[in-house]
């Protein structure tokens, strides 16, 4: 009997081993700000990303992925969690990542199965009640930073000591990354590696040796729908945005700026280059997924606007890549054109080790869409903009062919207005068609899939963190008069034009 038993305990120790032999490596990397189209992968000829561009020959480019929420507090927490932002309540005014939120993330779950796990660079948010060092407990490696990081290496504790040869931090981070390949290797565990870099973000100062390959070139491509005459349709709440009132030097100098964001970006791909050479070197490649994306995009000009936040595409689309290299090479060099979202980074996290993803997350596992590029995984996604000034909160639902906003200030003279974009055929937004009799069918069909997100909202909403309000604000059917008094001084703390630049640059 002792016998049979001891086989027994071999065997399953031998299920188990092989199991976790079986389940594949995963990298996540998330770049700062660096909207869809700043990859040379989706059609721009002017920057310089040859390591991104190989990494989505290899495997699958996403042309319709949004960030849910298109600012950096709330986004981070909703790719480590799969909740929307209403629900895990943490962004800018409305405080800090509850623990049980964290206590669910992909970091977290993964490392409690038996992966090895790290995190390098801008984590973004705290958790509530807590300081930076509590995240040190909850990897096998950590070098994340407070706040925005820095672009100078020596002033980031995790990876100060690759300034030396590294001085600017986005190689830093591919070093550090190479070093954590090793120690994984020699775990024996399946490992887990999560970069977020600093850059692109501002201030725009890139590393000289990436600058250097952009200084011969003095104009740049400027988007289609460029400058503040192409969003004059648009409507009056989103003008008074930070995107439209600040970060003015799209529209000013666009070609400098854009020099700068290019290189930033540029210093981002040596780094993807240098951790796909360790994976090679290590003898890894073969069963590491690597996933890379961005925060929230950037509107870089577009239509007048700096920066990010609101929902139109430029602001609200990132690039997402995702390269599994135990698919037969048939796979590769797909683009899927199927809305995807942040949200849904967790769930194919969850679904590629094989760990049990948390009861009622809100993201979609992508996984099929790797051998089936023409499928879905959603009919419509939610955009939320719950921060900053009220008169430009917003809410928005998008599909592959329509996408619906509602804005519901009614202050300063304003009315509450509906946007409609058919980018089936206006992927640049031009014209608003939500007047138009011809397409009120398809007012209809938006308005009521908004209206659904609605509800679910109401149902959903996590209680104190300021979200209770939305429902109520964000109801078509409701009167300005009713939602006026729901309005908090708190509601856009930290909004404003060019006075508040310095101080909001920090946290954002």
């Amino acid at each position: 009997m002792k016998c049979l038993l001891l086989l027994f305990a071999v065997l399953i120790s031998s299920v188990i081993h092989t199991r976790a032999a079986d389940r594949p490596n995963i990298i996540f990397l998330l770049s700062d700000d660096q909207t869809i189209g700043a990859v040379g992968c989706y059609g721009n000829k002017d920057v310089i990303t040859p390591h991104l561009d190989k990494l989505a020959n290899d495997g699958m480019r996403f042309a319709n992925h949004y960030d849910t929420t298109a600012i950096c507090m709330a986004s981070r927490c909703t790719l480590l969690t799969g909740l929307y932002e209403y629900r895990h309540g943490c962004n800018f005014e409305h405080g800090d990542l509850e623990r049980r939120f964290f206590a669910n993330s992909y970091a977290v779950k993964l490392r409690e199965a038996g992966y090895f796990t790290g995190f390098a660079g801008k984590i973004g948010f705290l958790l509530q009640g807590e300081k930076l060092e509590a995240f040190e407990k909850e990897f096998d490696v950590w070098a994340g930073g407070p706040g925005q990081t820095f672009y100078e290496t020596a002033k980031n504790d995790g990876i100060a000591k690759y300034a030396a040869q590294y001085p600017h931090c986005s190689r830093a981070y591919g070093a550090w990354a190479q070093d954590f390949l090793k120690t994984a290797k020699t775990s024996g565990k399946p490992f887990c590696m999560s970069i977020s870099f600093k850059a692109p973000h501002m201030p725009y100062t890139p590393d000289p040796i990436d600058l250097k390959l952009y200084e011969s070139k003095k104009e740049f491509t400027r988007p289609a729908n460029y400058g503040v005459e192409n969003g004059k349709h648009l409507s009056a709440q989103v003008h008074t945005s930070r995107a439209a009132t600040s970060y003015r030097e799209w529209v000013n100098d666009y070609d400098g700026t854009a020099r700068l964001y290019y290189a930033l970006i540029t210093g981002v791909d040596a780094a993807v280059g240098m951790i796909r050479e360790e994976l090679e070197r290590q003898g890894l490649a073969g069963n590491t997924v690597i996933i890379f994306t961005s925060d929230n995009g950037y509107n870089s000009g577009s239509h007048g606007f700096g920066d990010k936040v609101i929902p139109y595409e430029e602001g609200s689309k990132a690039p997402l890549l995702i390269y599994d290299p135990r698919l037969p090479k048939a796979h590769a060099v797909k683009v899927c054109e199927a809305v995807t979202a942040s949200v849904d980074m967790a769930a194919t996290i969850f679904a590629l080790s094989d760990v049990p993803a948390p009861a009622g997350i809100d993201g979609k596992n992508l996984l099929p869409l790797l051998t089936n590029p023409a499928g879905q995984v959603r009919e419509f996604l939610p955009l939320f903009n719950f921060w900053g000034i009220p008169t430009a909160q917003s809410l928005a639902v998008v599909t592959r062919e329509w996408k619906y906003i509602y804005w519901y200030s009614a202050s300063d003279g304003m009315k509450p207005t509906d946007e409609l974009f058919h980018l089936g055929n206006d992927r640049l937004e031009m014209a608003n068609v939500a007047n138009d009799p011809h397409y009120a069918k398809d007012l209809a069909v938006m308005q009521k899939a908004y209206d659904t997100e609605l509800a679910e909202i109401a149902s959903k909403v996590v209680t104190g963190h300021g979200y209770e309000a939305y429902p109520k604000l964000f109801d078509r059917s409701l009167p300005w008069d009713q939602k006026a008094p729901l309005i908090t001084p708190a509601m856009g703390a930290g909004e404003g034009g060019a006075a508040n630049r310095k101080r909001k640059e920090t946290p954002q």
